[in-house]
């Protein structure tokens, strides 16, 4: 055991959050906790790392147990720079390295068993403690998390909330912490740097708890689900997606129970009532206890009403909706992307994903007219009627009450209908009655996308409209779209939502701006594919030794036609061998800031080496070129 809840209960002011969680997390479990905003979770991590005392309960622990959190906000002291903060993870290796240093220095002078020993002692200790490859390991891992090493130097004071907070991962998950506990590691990443963590925790060895909205990883990290509802703590085996399917089946079968207690209970009471001041008065006050004694079933409380949004049909737009050619975005003095060429259709769902400044949102406010192309063109379809929702949310008004605010998009609908559909967003009882700016991020988040689902624009464009969403408000969004026969464009991080909702995807790559038609794991696959085979070919064709011509001075008006000729083609061969030698250097890079190779110091300086070698293979062919290049005249 590493440590376990028994029995916890935890209120504030006066509203109890957690009743009697109860729940243990062994060596090697890898852990999604889920819930939804408020259920309690966070106040669960604060339990465990004692930063917070429970009402009631207890929280048990190992012996010594060396617990890791991620914070919301991190810290780090006035003169660290990055890749000093990752490394002051290492504080144990840096005080034996230290002493190490100083024995050294003493053992010039003093060779006394005692001394030799200590320094044997200090050693065995610093080999133990991965002394020789804890920096290999601290700038594989800064890789993944986006930090070039260019951007290794800058100082931590001038990183942004975003950057402070991916430099926390990195320190984190260079501790040797026995188990770590980390609050939507997501948030601040982009899909490459998601993709890069999951791979590392996929590999780790340790224990860990993971807060997330984001399915998609919970599916590919964890190996058992708690669940946080109603005050309790439920455990589910399997990843995410097995969690799904085993909590339908819970609910089921705690609702037959539930139902089969209520009739027992009717049944009873009515026995009691048509008993008590008769014949058997004596077996209605005996049944009449017992009721008094029985445990009560929770009925299944429901996070979203079942059955149709009851969205009515937009208006039917053309079948060519927008039409980009050689599209080129971005700014005067920075163009983003260029060569974006798509074609979408009524219907369609397009999911756009990249990097972080790769250009996604620009995209779509160069689409909406808001900022100007750089060139190509842009062609919207017949009776395309749009509608736009952007992560700042400006078009609330924060005097309006909810259902006034959804009235604004529907001004002769009734308040039944306009009440019935906003409980589809999770808006229930009084909430409809709620000012807009009282409420939370994640409530008017759902507010704008009633508002503009309900308004039957028949092209929906969406700025990561699941950002500020729990769980269940994603679900029923995605439950919407579903329903939803119009065309849409989403700027998305959430590959699961991308997995419900897209048909095509439109990629920002490093070299490119790729669309692929399929959802967002069908994209991924392909790539991934693609990549290996592209890799494996240019593997194969790529020399382990290069042969160089005879390039003795020879002035081009004294070249006979068999040296011309050969000259011309070993020019075509270095310009063939370069570009594949460049991509193997690319591979190679990529292979290095891999999770893998992070704990992996052989593997790691062996990549190095071979980086190296290949890259002075390139500069090596460029000079040869240069030298056939002056001597038969060759275009520069």
């Amino acid at each position: 055991m590493l440590f376990r809840l028994a029995d916890i209960t935890k209120s504030y002011a006066g509203t109890e959050i957690l009743r009697g969680v109860s729940f243990q997390v062994n060596p090697g479990e890898k852990v999604g906790l889920v819930g939804r905003n408020g259920a309690g979770k966070t106040t669960v991590f604060k339990l465990i790392t004692g930063r917070e005392a429970p009402d009631s309960g207890d929280v048990f622990k190992a012996n010594s147990l060396n617990l890791g959190l991620l914070d919301q906000h991190v810290n780090f002291g006035e003169d660290e720079t990055v890749h000093t903060a990752a490394l002051s993870a290492f504080k144990e290796i840096h005080d034996i390295e230290a002493e190490m240093r100083r024995l050294e220095k003493t053992m010039e002078t003093d060779h006394s068993l005692a001394v030799l020993d200590r320094y044997a002692e200090l050693q065995t200790a610093f080999e133990q403690a991965d002394g020789f490859t804890y920096a290999a390991r601290a700038e594989s891992i800064l890789q993944g998390l986006g930090f070039s090493s260019d951007r290794w130097g800058l100082s931590t004071s001038k990183l942004s909330g975003g950057q402070k907070n991916r430099l926390g991962m990195a320190r984190l998950l260079l501790s040797k912490a026995d188990v770590l506990l980390l609050d939507e590691p997501t948030n601040h990443l982009d899909v490459g740097a998601v993709e890069w963590l999951e791979n590392f925790l996929s590999e780790y060895d340790g224990s860990y708890v993971i807060i997330s909205h984001d399915r998609y990883f919970l599916d590919r990290t964890t190996n058992r689900i708690v669940e946080i509802e109603n005050g309790k703590a439920i455990t589910y085996s399997g990843n995410y997606s097995a969690f799904l399917e085993e909590r339908e089946l819970r609910r089921e079968q705690q609702q037959r129970e539930y139902d089969n207690q209520q009739a027992f209970i009717n049944k009873t009471k009515d026995f009691i009532r048509r008993n008590l001041e008769g014949q058997k008065t004596k077996q209605a006050k005996s049944r009449r206890n017992m009721l008094q004694r029985i445990e009560r079933l929770d009925a299944v409380v429901a996070e979203k009403h079942g059955g149709s949004f009851g969205l009515k049909k937009v208006d039917r737009a053309g079948n060519n909706v927008l039409t980009l050619e050689e599209l080129a975005i971005g700014f005067r003095d920075k163009q983003l992307a260029e060569g974006v060429d798509l074609s979408l259709h009524r219907g369609d769902a397009l999911g756009i994903i990249g990097g972080n400044g790769t250009g996604k949102t620009t995209l779509l406010r160069t689409i909406l007219g808001e900022i100007p192309s750089l060139g190509g063109d842009i062609r919207w379809g017949t009776k395309t009627n749009f509608g736009y929702y952007a992560q700042n949310l400006e078009e609330l008004e924060p005097r309006n009450d909810v259902i006034n605010e959804l009235r604004r998009v529907a001004p002769m609908v009734d308040n039944g209908e306009l009440r019935s559909f906003l409980a589809r967003f999770l808006f229930f009882g009084e909430d409809v009655f709620k000012l807009v700016g009282d409420l939370s991020g994640g409530e008017k988040g759902r507010l704008a996308l009633a508002k503009l689902i309900y308004s039957r624009k028949n092209v929906l464009i969406l700025d990561e409209p699941t950002n500020h969403l729990d769980i269940p408000a994603r679900e029923a969004l995605e439950d919407a779209l579903a329903e939803y026969d119009g065309t849409i464009i989403t700027v998305s991080h959430d590959r699961f939502f991308l997995d419900k909702v897209a048909t095509h995807i439109l990629a920002f790559e490093p070299e490119n701006v790729a669309v692929f038609e399929g959802n967002y794991t069908e994209y991924h696959d392909w790539k991934v594919a693609n990549h290996k085979t592209a890799f494996s070919n240019s593997a194969k064709t790529i020399p382990s030794v290069i042969e160089t011509t005879d390039l003795s001075p020879t002035p081009a008006t004294t070249l006979s036609k068999n040296q011309r000729d050969r000259f011309e083609a070993r020019a075509s061969e270095i310009e063939r061998i370069i570009p594949e030698l460049e991509s193997r250097v690319e591979s190679l890079s990529q292979e290095l800031a891999s999770s893998g190779v992070a704990t992996d110091f052989d593997r790691s300086t062996k990549l190095t080496a071979e980086i190296t070698s290949t890259q002075a293979d390139v500069d090596e062919l460029y000079s040869e070129w240069d030298e056939i290049a002056k001597k038969i005249h060759l275009p520069a």
